[in-house]
């Protein structure tokens, strides 16, 4: 492994990718990034309102693209498609292929075990859950309005409405942020809850940083 990984992101939101390279910029500048967008991905999910087969064949077909351009790794930035990127990592292993969020989950998990998980895609209160163990509670909250706010370029609606929303997760150990796009609001959120708060950007770095170091 050379000092300089060449690691695919994938996104199913235009908004995911700024917030991700961010963190890459901040944890692991010396990576090579390469990002692949299908804005469709999010939209079909939202009209069908389950993941499918053809789903799973689109995340496949991305995943064999991004490895065939040599991808060291493969970073998934959408939350809501959990089974279709646990197919991509079966048939890549043992390359590292990662959820966007399973490294925040373990993170979120050595807080407390009352976690709030605030999300502004409802797809991902349906399938994010599930990937908690058991043995937490999860407080789930959605955060209605803010893609539509983020697609204006109303940024200061956007942050307003997840620091409403915020505010009803007061009551958990630790608040776990669903999506990339609102990973720069964990100072608000933090100050409205009192609550540590987790990203998934940051944590998904440092997890695909020890991943590829232990193969090297």
């Amino acid at each position: 492994m050379t000092k300089s990984p060449r690691i695919a992101l994938i996104h199913a939101l235009k908004h995911s990718i700024a917030p991700i390279e961010a963190a890459f910029a901040k944890v692991w500048p010396e990576a090579r990034l390469m990002n692949l967008l299908d804005d469709s991905l999010s939209s079909d999910l939202a009209r069908d309102g389950k993941l499918n087969d053809a789903m799973t064949e689109r995340f496949l077909a991305l995943g064999h693209y991004a490895a065939a351009t040599g991808a060291d790794a493969i970073l998934f930035t959408c939350s809501a498609f959990g089974s279709c990127i646990e197919a991509v990592a079966r048939a890549h292993a043992p390359m590292p292929v990662l959820k966007p969020n399973e490294a925040m989950i373990e993170r979120a998990m050595t807080m407390g075990r009352r976690i709030g998980l605030l999300s502004t895609f409802p797809p991902t209160l349906a399938s994010m859950p599930p990937e908690f163990p058991a043995s937490v509670q999860i407080v789930p909250k959605l955060a209605e309005g803010v893609l539509a706010a983020l697609d204006r370029g109303d940024r200061a609606t956007h942050d307003r409405l997840i620091v409403e929303a915020a505010r009803d997760l007061r009551d958990c150990d630790v608040v776990a942020l669903a999506q990339f796009s609102i990973a720069a609001t964990a100072p608000l959120v933090a100050e409205a809850t009192g609550r540590p708060v987790v990203t998934t950007p940051d944590s998904a770095v440092e997890k695909l940083m020890k991943l590829l170091a232990a193969r090297a």
